[in-house]
């Protein structure tokens, strides 16, 4: 019998992530920024689907496979053998991304993806979630995949990658939107004014989003100007409750009061803007 013959792949889903409010607080010592960010998770996202093989193969498939970089240095390609590192594992597997997500597009890509091999990996090894050999690996991946691991709403703070858990949204109506310009994260922050304009305000969740803001939109604005036209679009439609560019951009989202709404402005800007890419979706 070949490996894995008769085991049933896994599936695990890399959902978009938001980010309600990013402060920038300071430049760190070790290159990174201080950072005070509300993250909320979509319901949809790329889909990493993990079964044993003979010897480990990584394919992309989905709309967006040939943005993709080299497949060699993907972060899933990366966790797996992470993972295996940290938990002693010599099994081989075959691993296929779905990338239904832009890529570079402040909704957590790669990280997701990672974090999602990561679950995957668990499952099949029975390693529990909170083992912290576990959020050891996520945390040398990079400073979005304990986030993207953890899955659910949280204050960051740090890098991003101390959490602490929040009272999500509930199945909020949200609307993703993107232009389909590549904002790269480096190239944001090297932007950012260095300004602490302070901390997020404590309270409940949509109501502290509400009164925050991402540090990071100017620097994004520069460099994909379609970003101010697209937050004007989303802010313009009736039903909104929060428009904000996510992460380092492009991509933006509106928060609405009912399904209707959302469903309604997602028809106005598609026919505005039938070039930019839509997801159309719920937030926790």
């Amino acid at each position: 019998m070949s490996a894995g013959e008769g085991i049933a792949p896994l599936v695990e889903i890399a959902p978009a992530k938001l980010n309600l409010a990013l402060h920038v607080r300071a430049r760190r010592a070790d290159g990174y920024h201080a950072l005070e960010t509300l993250f909320v998770f979509a319901r949809e996202g790329d889909v990493v689907t993990l079964a044993p093989a003979e010897r480990d193969h990584f394919h992309v498939t989905g709309p967006f496979a040939d943005a993709i970089g080299a497949t060699a240095d993907n972060l899933v390609v990366r966790a797996a053998d992470a993972f295996r590192a940290a938990f002693g594992i010599a099994a081989a597997y075959a691993i296929t991304l779905d990338k239904r997500l832009p890529v570079a597009s402040g909704i957590g890509g790669g990280s997701a993806d990672a974090a999602a091999t990561l679950r995957a990996l668990a499952r099949r090894h029975g390693v529990a979630p909170g083992d912290a050999r576990l959020d050891a690996v996520a945390r040398a991946l990079g400073a979005d995949v304990p986030a993207c691991l953890l899955g659910r709403a949280a204050l960051g703070t740090g890098r991003g990658d101390d959490l602490v858990p929040i009272a999500g949204l509930d199945d909020c109506p949200a609307l993703l939107v993107n232009p389909r310009e590549k904002v790269p994260t480096a190239a944001v922050f090297a932007r950012w004014d260095g300004i602490d304009r302070g901390a997020i305000a404590a309270g409940e969740t949509l109501a502290r989003a509400v009164a925050g803001r991402n540090d990071l939109q100017p620097a994004a604005e520069a460099i994909a100007p379609s970003v101010r036209g697209l937050l004007g679009a989303l802010a313009a439609c009736r039903g909104i409750r929060l428009a904000r560019m996510s992460g380092s951009g492009a991509t933006c989202f509106g928060l609405f009061d009912d399904v209707a709404a959302r469903d309604a402005a997602a028809r106005a800007i598609a026919a505005d803007h039938p070039g930019w890419w839509q997801l159309a979706t719920a937030v926790r």
